[in-house]
């Protein structure tokens, strides 16, 4: 630790700020897109979670971009005010979730695994959300460093990831000969 005019910094992170942490916004029903285009113009560091699927209607069929998680956004931000006010500002968005008034921050992990696995292709669709099963870390492949649930599925092994404060996961198939058991991160408050 160092004493630069005033400031306490440890690591090269001044202390006494609050530091920027992944958030989860509530949009209004289909507004996913409407609120990234307006981060963007903002420069409000956002990530939204989308997965491509082919639409069928009566004379075609087109690829659409979907919100893997629907009606909800994310967002990095510092917890001060005048962030939040920024966010809650945007067209589209409802609220920022936390529990009894207060914001709570969703830890890395979770938004960077949902992010590998969309990065890497592999086939992946909704799943419910769960809190049994074994915690596993995937060993090789494309989603290898992922921590998830490993659940069988009739005759199927899938990884499921899950964003706790949503309630909500997102599933894989992986092969069970490419996890190995790791220990469980530390579970949030209910």
């Amino acid at each position: 630790m160092t004493n630069v005019e005033g400031l306490t910094i440890a690591m090269g992170v001044p202390t006494g700020f609050p530091e920027q942490r992944w958030y989860a916004a509530q949009t209004r029903s289909r507004f996913e897109k409407v609120v990234r285009v307006e981060f963007i113009s903002r420069g409000i560091e956002h990530y939204l979670p989308t997965f491509k699927n082919v639409h069928q209607w009566k004379d075609r069929k087109k690829l659409v971009e979907l919100p893997l998680f629907t009606g909800y956004f994310f967002v990095r931000l510092e917890n001060t005010e005048a962030a939040r006010l920024q966010v809650l500002r945007t067209n589209g968005v409802v609220r920022i979730l936390g529990l009894g008034g207060v914001i709570e921050p969703i830890p890395d992990r979770e938004i960077e695994a949902i992010r590998q696995l969309l990065i890497s292709g592999v086939r992946c669709g909704t799943h419910p959300f769960i809190r049994e099963g074994a915690w596993v870390k995937v060993r090789r492949g494309p989603l290898a460093g992922i921590e998830g649930r490993l659940v069988r599925a009739k005759n199927q092994t899938r990884l499921v990831l899950s964003v706790e404060l949503l309630s909500q996961s997102v599933a894989t198939e992986v092969d069970a000969w490419d996890v190995e058991p790791a220990l469980e991160p530390r579970r949030r408050s209910a």
